[in-house]
């Protein structure tokens, strides 16, 4: 038996961050294409299950062709089950919106439910405030089943990006988990839980912003019904990849140079054009080193689908030699010196003073 587990696609999210009003609408489509890409290769994989650990949508606010694309991807290929349990972005507007709920798209509530596929049992529970204290002790798992729970929330050991329920995978342990399968995290995590099971965050489907960089996609778990094993595999399949590359410029003189260094990092990572970049100068550099970022982005815009520049560098400053220096320059430095900021709230109040004082934009 073959089951998909997945999450936090966030369709319908407005993808407006960093992107042109044309390319947040081109990836706000993108988003809807993957899910229905998933849903073809599982169709061709001939897996029985799509197991949604929550967060399908956005917001409350679902458009027609989001509900409606969705809606026909489940009842196009009613020989796959929807396992849908709603994250903390997920409401009832989708399933009020439906004049009926297909067969195959089967829910979770705020009390365990579980769906048998002979003696494989995919057990779930919308996590809330009020039924988070007994959750863990209501979970009674037959030994000889292969049990696979999925929930919606954070663990201790990673950080919330909006609120949801916390899981104490503590009172998880020996509890006969085979897989614990998990959404709100947004990059892909698998480890173990106990001496039976694992646990994982499948990851969104498609990076939405620069904190969510590298490979995105979904978990396939192959379960042989006669032993009950469960052997899962991570699968990316996101249309476009987001990338942050640093890039050491310490040492460098000039923008040329800087250019250089972009250049040789991405030959090393071979990045595909369709990728989102977001690339970070950082190192420490001379106080004379001039770093033109606008003349960079224009070097790079065109080799990928999105490129942002960020400038992390800080100066180098020998303040001795700004002691006599008549300059404006030299008086900003010293006056800066002087003060009590810290080191790094120095530097960069300096990189502005300097960017101003050259008539740059900062």
């Amino acid at each position: 038996m073959k089951i998909i587990h997945c999450a936090d696609l966030h369709l319908d999210a407005k993808m407006t961050s960093n992107l042109s009003k044309e390319q947040a609408r081109e990836r706000k489509g993108e988003l809807l294409h993957t899910f229905s890409r998933m849903v073809d290769y599982a169709r061709k994989q001939q897996v029985s299950v799509i197991l949604i650990a929550g967060d399908m949508f956005d917001t409350r606010n679902i458009s027609a062709t989001a509900r409606n694309l969705v809606t026909d991807c489940i009842r196009n290929n009613p020989e796959i089950d929807f396992l849908y349990l709603k994250g903390n972005h997920d409401n009832d507007n989708f399933l009020s919106n439906m004049e009926e709920v297909p067969q195959n798209l089967k829910l979770f509530s705020e009390e365990w439910t579980v769906y048998r596929y002979g003696k494989v049992a995919i057990w779930g529970l919308e996590l809330s405030e009020s039924n988070n204290p007994t959750a863990y002790n209501s979970l009674v798992l037959d030994y000889d089943d292969c049990n696979i729970v999925t929930l919606h929330g954070q663990t201790g050991k990673y950080a919330a990006k909006d609120k949801a329920e916390s899981i104490d995978l503590g009172k998880l342990k020996n509890k006969n988990i085979d897989y614990l399968a998990l959404g709100h995290v947004h990059g892909y995590q698998r480890e173990e839980l106990d001496a039976r099971g694992i646990y994982c965050y499948s990851g969104c489907l498609e990076g939405r912003g620069f904190d969510e960089c590298r490979e995105k996609g979904f978990v396939l778990l192959e379960v042989d019904e006669t032993t009950g094993k469960c052997k899962d595999t991570f699968v990316p399949f996101a249309a476009r990849t987001l990338y942050t590359v640093p890039v050491d410029c310490t040492g460098a003189s000039n923008t040329s140079q800087v250019k250089e260094r972009v250049e040789d990092e991405l030959m090393k990572q071979a990045l595909s054009p369709k990728s989102l970049v977001k690339i970070e100068l950082t190192g420490a550099v001379d106080v004379e080193t001039e770093i033109h970022e606008e003349y960079l982005l224009d070097c790079f815009c065109e080799r990928f689908y999105y490129v942002k520049i960020k400038n992390h560098t800080t100066y180098q400053i020998d303040y001795t030699d700004y002691e006599k220096d008549e300059s404006l320059k030299g008086a900003f430095i010293r006056m800066i010196q002087k003060s009590d900021m810290d080191s790094d709230t120095k530097s960069r109040v300096i990189r502005m003073g300097i960017q101003a004082l050259s008539g740059e934009e900062f």
